[in-house]
């Protein structure tokens, strides 16, 4: 085929497309031109929602320290989302601090974060961030050397590690010793050291420290075991935990049984009362739909099972703390996963549910809107013909009474422009019958004037 020969080609397909749009809705070229026009900028419209609608295919989680209980969880996140053929980046990071920093700032680009709940701060843009719910426990663990110990301002005159610069062990803390009398402010002998978990329990170990404030935030649970289980180290217990509940009004209670960590050891050797906070997962506002599902479907494998300081089916749970749980999150806990991404892998599930959500409206609205757009067209074609009738009987009606021989003379002028504007008149196959019928009338009203004189019949065009 030459190349000339090409584009004739592509032009007669156009014309015979364009022909079978007029001949499927009976309507003339500006009118099919129209509607095409039209329902290619609905498709368009759609295609766009509908791709703009498609979840993000990365998703960056910050997490904590390498090898705490932050980032290991968030490791278990990204090996969960990735079977769904999600990839996932995870950041350390100092801690829940440094984590809320993040999803406050939008060139940070993180999606997820791992953060303690109840935190606050006048720095953090909350408005932007949204909870999918808490996901475990995680007790203030204050490790600590000497005699039996009752009271946390005990501690004054001590060195204390109180964790990381940006973490919210750090901030815990701070609070928990200042309700005590012990200030940042007015320290005295008091020694506050920013440590992380393994720095803290290695200079605990060697008694370069005196105690030591660790999370789950900043540590993992293999640390917690051997420290639990370390010669001379004892565990703070809270006598005054009902206290420090109604004074910090985030904070629970957990009961730490005698010999939960190790029965044969008998370790710890009597029940030991903690107090801390909830761990939340925290998102972007902007957290794609399908994406909170798959990240909470994820958090009911991971969190589901009893672990040393909660029960099984304990979590994750919509418990919010300060910040708001998002519409996404309150459906997946009332409701679970939808009947699609029950059955169906997540990206398969997300297509189809985007066609429902996006495509199926547009396409309910298209068709009648096609429909009306020629029936419009065809009802003013009805009106053009009914008019020249209304014109065609007021034109005969005078013409039967009227005497004077000059009226009579502008009423043939009249009738002849009638006429010829008819003739002129494009007239699709469907109205043809309407059409000719209506020519009969003007030969009818034409036999009346021809009684001195014929008046010539214009040529039809159809």
């Amino acid at each position: 085929m030459s190349a000339e020969q090409k584009p004739l080609d592509q032009e007669k397909e156009y014309h015979y497309g364009l022909r079978t749009v007029m001949e499927l809705f009976d309507i003339g070229p500006t009118v099919a031109i129209t509607v095409l026009s039209v329902s290619l900028l609905i498709i368009i419209a759609g295609l766009v929602a509908f791709i703009r609608s498609a979840p993000p295919s990365t998703l960056i989680i910050s997490s904590g320290p390498p090898d705490s209980y932050f980032h290991k969880t968030a490791q278990r996140y990204a090996k969960r989302l990735e079977k769904s053929g999600v990839k996932v980046e995870v950041l350390t990071s100092n801690g829940s601090l440094e984590n809320l920093a993040r999803l406050s700032d939008p060139k940070s680009k993180v999606d997820l974060a791992i953060v303690q709940g109840g935190l606050s701060g006048k720095e953090y843009k909350f408005d932007e961030m949204v909870s999918l719910g808490s996901i475990t426990n995680q007790p203030m663990l204050v490790f600590y050397r000497g005699k039996n110990m009752e009271l946390l301002s005990e501690l004054a005159g001590k060195t204390i590690a109180v964790g990381m610069e940006g973490s919210g062990t750090r901030k815990l803390a701070l609070r928990l010793l200042s309700v005590n009398g012990i200030k940042e402010e007015s320290l005295g002998k008091t020694k506050l050291l920013n440590m992380d978990a393994d720095a803290a329990a290695a200079a605990l170990e060697k008694k370069e420290i005196d105690a030591a404030f660790i999370m789950s935030e900043n540590a993992s649970y293999g640390d917690i075991r051997k420290m639990l289980r370390a010669d001379g180290i004892k565990l703070y217990s809270f006598k005054q935990a009902a206290a420090y509940v109604r004074k910090v009004d985030y904070l629970n209670i957990f009961e730490l049984p005698q010999g939960s960590v190790d029965l044969g050891l008998n370790i710890p050797a009597q029940d030991v009362t903690l107090i801390g906070p909830m761990v939340e997962l925290v998102a972007s506002h902007n957290l794609h739909p399908a994406l909170s599902d798959l990240v909470l479907d994820a958090a009911t494998q991971i969190h589901g099972r009893a672990s040393l300081f909660q029960k099984r089916g304990e979590f994750p749970t919509p418990i919010e703390h300060s910040i708001t749980i998002s519409e996404d999150a309150t459906r997946f806990y009332k409701s679970g996963k939808s009947f699609l991404y029950r059955y169906l892998s997540f990206w398969l599930a997300n297509l189809l549910s985007r066609f429902v959500i996006v495509l199926l409206p547009i396409l309910i609205l298209l068709i009648p809107a096609v429909r009306m757009v020629p029936a419009f067209f065809r009802w003013r074609a009805r009106i053009k013909i009914r008019s020249r009738y209304r014109e065609l009987l007021q034109l005969e009606q005078r013409f039967r009474h009227e005497k004077d021989p000059a009226r009579l003379a502008y009423l043939k002028r009249s009738f002849e422009r009638i006429d010829s504007e008819i003739s002129k008149m494009r007239v699709r196959a469907a109205f043809a019958d309407q059409f000719y019928i209506l020519r009969g009338h003007i030969d009818y009203v034409r036999s009346l004037m021809n009684k001195d004189g014929k008046i010539e019949r214009p040529v039809t065009t159809l």
